[in-house]
């Protein structure tokens, strides 16, 4: 029996869209571009404008489908706590950035003769900006928890938070639900009523549904019951008169503050990545080539103008939130594109009327061109930041006193050959502590406020400003000062401050941290005296376990650390010089004679026996030369002295003799003991075996 032909085609169209999304994010990839983009240049190859394979109307419907799962697992990421952890940047820096972005681009449209209500709408697509491009790159640049990446976050958080009440305000700009004060405040107060009424089915309702469905232990029924929660929120605010997007988003919300929110997020993740990429394919499916060909000056300039205003207003209000030049413009910057969900606003608002066709293909042209050079300006943002103090928005910044100085924390006299710590996070906070406690001399030197307060209301001497700048670092006495010690997570500041402070003080000892394998040459070059990379600090850490799980003394371990740091993770990087150097030494270390104990315990192989019996230097090639009893050391113990529960044997030998003596002793078979990597033991027994 052969398929109906509507699914035979729908299939032939969805493996079409499959395999030119393979082939375009691929050559994306290689160019460095985002996957976003990939599958919106998809759209145009394939679309009606394009190749025409595969008729729009079949993606759309998928596409809306793939809007809502977005939104849902967006509020399954909105975390009140999270909100509370970060409540500065999203409400301060979101809520005006996103206000400044509608007023001015309103103002705009009314220069141009355009309606109030559309001009406010244009304001809503150019206020939100893309989470998809932003987050990962800086994911990938290993700056999320860096200053402007907690800005940038936090902004793009409260974006996201906003397309609920946009699209809720989208018909009453339209005209299509009253437009009256009393109409306007009426459909927000049914926003805000389904919001509510979402909260209390998260702490009733949802928490009992869950725990019910995952008592099942059925996983179909658990993914099945996340999206009939997803769907059912959606039919349900689409017959209230408000979209199926914003059921999506209330839906996750309310999962979001059960205790099973996470695996309902990992389950759902997988459907929402294809969706989602059939929406993105969808957006490029709607351009008209021949619409863009006519108006393309129109659409580079209207892009361009959007990166410029958005960064603008961005650096600004950064700017106002007492953040430095560099920062303004590097967060500014990577919030000049327009964002993904612009596209669900702006197809509602195609519906509505709000945007004709012309300048809804206008619309789409520009956003794809900003979302083109978003990559591109996020990686050059650091090396414009480093030129921030003769740029003429920081001038600007500088004029209305926003830009971030630096607030001494004790008078200079009290700091003398101290530490000057940069980075008040977690890495920040347990050096400072051990520096308190051994009552060395240090200041702590910190970018964001509210780390600044909470160090403050430690006690601990700090200073607020940006170490890349001379005279935040002559704030912290850094002439005086011995050690630098940069233990934040910004690669570029990271770079900027070592060449700063080694121009401002020749012979201070400076200490960085790194994520990036790749920093660590160029850190050097730029006059770091140790780089300490995390990567092969976790790896120096995991076999320094596997040593000590082997038996190997802690003497001997640390002279390996030594020896792989000493010549700067050589080895681990994989050069060959350094590699053949280090390995070297290591195995004359390990051919050394070695030391370690063993504790006896109740029921053991040791336990009531003597050393005779035990015959550890015959079986095993480890000697006992000390046995400690009650606190007591005995030397040269006797052969016939008999081990009790809880006594000590100091046992001396080579790394495989240590090895077989503890296998016997913990009982296992006399000269059977797991050999050391790299290590054969052979015992009297396999040697007759193979003799024979």
């Amino acid at each position: 029996m052969h398929p109906a032909p509507l699914l035979s085609d729908l299939v032939a169209n969805l493996l079409t869209i499959i395999v030119a999304s393979i082939l375009v994010i691929f050559l994306c990839h290689r160019l460095r571009l985002s996957a976003v983009v990939g599958l919106i240049l998809t759209g145009m190859l394939i679309g009606p404008s394009g190749l025409a394979l595969i008729p729009q109307e079949r993606v759309e419907v998928l596409a809306e489908i793939g809007v809502v799962i977005l939104l849902f697992t967006l509020g399954i990421e909105f975390s009140l706590v999270r909100l509370y952890r970060n409540w500065r940047p999203f409400f301060i820096g979101g809520g005006l950035q996103v206000l400044l972005t509608v007023a001015v681009t309103a103002a705009i449209a009314a220069a141009f003769h355009l309606p109030v209500g559309n001009g406010l709408f244009l304001g809503f697509l150019a206020a939100l900006s893309s989470t998809a491009i932003v987050l990962k790159a800086y994911a990938d640049r290993h700056e999320l928890q860096a200053p402007q990446g907690t800005l940038v976050a936090g902004i793009l958080l409260f974006q996201d938070f906003c397309l609920a009440p946009m699209i809720v305000l989208v018909p009453v700009l339209a005209g299509a639900a009253s437009a009256s004060m009393l109409g306007v405040l009426g459909r927000v107060a049914g926003g805000v009523l389904l919001v509510g009424t979402s909260f209390l089915l998260a702490r009733l309702v949802m928490p009992r549904l869950l725990h019910w469905i995952v008592r099942t232990r059925v996983r179909e029924i658990f993914l099945l019951g996340a999206f009939g929660v997803c769907l059912g929120m959606a039919l349900l605010t689409a017959r209230l008169g408000f979209s199926l997007a914003l059921g999506g988003f209330l839906a996750g919300l309310i999962i979001s503050e059960s205790e099973y929110s996470h695996q309902v997020f990992a389950e759902v993740l997988p459907f929402r990545d294809v969706f989602n990429s059939l929406f993105f394919v969808s957006i490029g499916m709607l351009l008209r080539f021949g619409d863009l060909g006519a108006q393309w000056p129109a659409v580079l300039g209207l892009g361009a103008g959007l990166v410029v205003l958005k960064a603008a207003i961005a650096a600004l209000v950064i700017g106002y939130m007492k953040f430095p030049a560099r920062i303004a413009l590097v967060g500014g910057l990577s919030l000049a594109q327009v964002g993904e969900f612009s596209f669900v606003l702006g197809g509602v608002g195609l519906g509505l009327g709000l945007l004709d066709g012309t300048l809804y293909q206008a619309f789409l042209g520009a956003s794809i061109f900003t979302m083109l050079l978003a990559p591109l300006l996020i990686q050059v943002a650091p090396l414009l930041a480093a030129r921030a103090p003769h740029l003429p928005v920081p001038r600007l910044l500088q004029r209305l006193q926003l830009d971030g100085g630096s607030s001494p924390a004790e008078p200079a006299a009290a700091r003398r050959g101290h530490v000057v710590l940069v980075g008040y996070g977690l890495n920040g906070r347990n050096v400072a502590r051990v520096l308190r406690e051994t009552a060395i001399p240090y200041v702590v030197l910190e970018l964001n406020g509210m780390l600044v307060r909470e160090a403050r209301q430690d006690g601990q001497p700090v200073v607020y400003g940006d170490a890349t700048r001379r005279e935040v670092l002559e704030a912290c006495d850094i002439g005086a000062a011995s050690m630098l010690v940069l233990a934040i997570s910004d690669l570029a500041a990271t770079r900027q401050a070592v060449r700063v402070a080694r121009a401002a003080k020749s012979d201070i000892y400076i200490l960085a941290r790194t994520r990036a394998v790749s920093e660590i040459d160029e850190l050097y070059h730029l006059g770091a005296d140790e780089v300490i990379p995390e990567e092969f600090e976790t790896s120096v850490e995991i076999f320094s376990r596997v040593l000590e799980r082997y038996h190997v003394a802690h003497n001997v371990i640390d002279a390996q650390r030594r020896i792989i740091r000493g010549e700067g993770y050589g080895m681990l990087r994989g050069a060959s010089m350094a590699t053949s150097a280090a390995l070297d030494r290591i195995a004359e270390v390990l051919e050394a004679t070695l030391t370690d104990t063993f504790l006896v315990t109740r029921g053991s192989q040791a336990d009531g026996c003597t050393l005779r019996l035990l015959e550890l230097r015959r079986r095993s090639g480890a000697t006992v030369i000390a046995v400690v009893r009650a606190g007591q050391p005995t030397t040269n113990p006797s052969p016939d002295l008999h081990l009790h529960a809880n006594d000590t044997l100091v046992l001396v030998g080579n790394h495989a003799a240590l090895e077989a003596a503890f296998a016997l002793l913990q009982g296992k078979t006399p000269g059977k003991a797991p050999p050391a990597p790299g290590v054969a033991i052979a015992t009297k027994g396999d040697t007759d075996a193979r003799e024979g």
